[in-house]
């Protein structure tokens, strides 16, 4: 038997001014993005920015629906439409805020399971790291240079 030991390094700012002024700004569109979020069931809003390498900035928010698996997050939102919209064009980053209705969130709030899946693919399929950067309503905000930082174990198309 052998253990094996995964580490991830994510860099964390103490809040929003510390970031670089592009980033700065895609995360100003996330939190936009958050407010417009449709979530009537879990009051808990999600945005997110997407940087793509053209310029465009293209945002998604959580979509809810009362049969709970038909709803869509933030992150797969705009990535699917940056998708649809932009195929060969590659996503430099993305910024993520989550909140809820009922409380200020203040601790960064990571991508769920099936986000960084989708996030995954894109990385894959550009053949570039996606940086990450997510926070809660407010206050510190964490950096991942890579999906593989989140996902270290990824399931990509060469085990297919």
């Amino acid at each position: 038997m052998k253990e094996i030991q995964i580490t991830t390094t994510l860099t964390c700012y103490d809040h929003i001014g510390e970031l670089p002024q592009h980033i700065q700004k895609l995360m100003e569109h996330a939190v936009n993005a958050r407010k417009k979020a449709y979530a009537p069931y879990s009051k808990f809003r999600v945005g997110a920015a997407l940087q793509l390498e053209n310029g465009v900035v293209i945002t998604g928010n959580n979509q809810e629906n009362a049969a709970y698996p038909s709803g869509l997050c933030a992150e797969r939102v705009a990535i699917f439409h940056a998708g649809a919209e932009y195929p060969n064009v590659k996503i430099q980053q993305i910024a993520i805020t989550a909140t809820s209705d009922n409380h200020i969130n203040k601790t960064p709030i990571p991508p769920c399971g099936s986000c960084r899946q989708s996030i995954a693919e894109y990385e894959m399929r550009q053949d570039e790291a996606i940086e990450i950067y997510f926070m809660g309503g407010e206050g510190k905000i964490m950096k991942s240079n890579s999906l593989k930082d989140l996902l270290p174990l990824v399931f990509d198309k060469t085990y297919l």
